[in-house]
């Protein structure tokens, strides 16, 4: 999340209007007033991760990339063994709206959501020293690592959690019904969570600069 550091600082050239040059970036569907919004939230990344979440979308039946689910099908391979528990939508909202039509049914694409207190837990039983703990926490919260996105306390989460984004699970979308999701969801994040988001899943998922030569 530094390259997204990286091009707010780049848009506060003395000639430019800062919103102005950094627009290109944001999603055009929005009103210019929203897109200010979300601009004037970035400026501030990390430091104001309250305002990931809306209550906007509580109502809808649909499944929106970002959102928390209570509880979905979870599965730790090598590990058999099929669990129920939290989650966060990967999958795009379009991929997954119930009201698309299908020539088959799709699957829908989550990462596990773990308390960040059971998550410091399990680096103490796998004797991590403290320093280097407090540190990865740290990093945790401001976004850095890019396997890893941080939820604080907010919507329905009763305490700081994070989505392992490497541990991708998916099963058929008709496990959910647009009757279950207003009562499943979690959270559903803001114009600024769902751009961070973004943002963090592309580079977790696609990175060109990666430095090598496939020839």
């Amino acid at each position: 999340m530094r390259i997204l550091r990286g091009l707010l600082a780049s848009s506060s050239g003395k000639c430019m209007n800062h919103f102005e040059d950094f627009k290109q970036y944001l999603p055009k569907y929005l009103s210019r007033e929203a897109q200010a919004n979300l601009f004037n939230d970035l400026k501030d990344f990390p430091e104001n991760l309250k305002r990931l979440y809306t209550g906007v979308l509580a109502s809808e039946s649909d499944v929106f990339q970002g959102d928390g689910l209570k509880e979905v099908l979870i599965v730790n391979l090598p590990d058999p063994t099929v669990r129920k528990g939290p989650a966060m939508v990967i999958s795009n909202t379009c991929d997954t709206s119930f009201s698309n039509a299908r020539l088959l049914s799709p699957k829908i694409a989550y990462c596990p959501l773990v308390k960040l207190s059971n998550y410091i837990t399990l680096l103490r039983r796998n004797s991590i020293p403290e320093e280097r703990i407090d540190t990865h926490i740290k990093e945790i919260r401001k976004q850095w690592i890019t396997s890893i996105f941080f939820l604080p306390k907010g919507g329905s989460l009763p305490e700081d959690c994070v989505a392992l984004l490497d541990n991708i699970n998916s099963c058929d979308v008709g496990y959910l019904s647009p009757e279950s999701v207003t009562s499943l969801r979690l959270f559903s994040l803001s114009n600024y969570g769902f751009y961070v988001f973004l943002f963090k899943l592309a580079v977790h998922l696609t990175r060109i600069r990666e430095s090598v030569d496939r020839g």
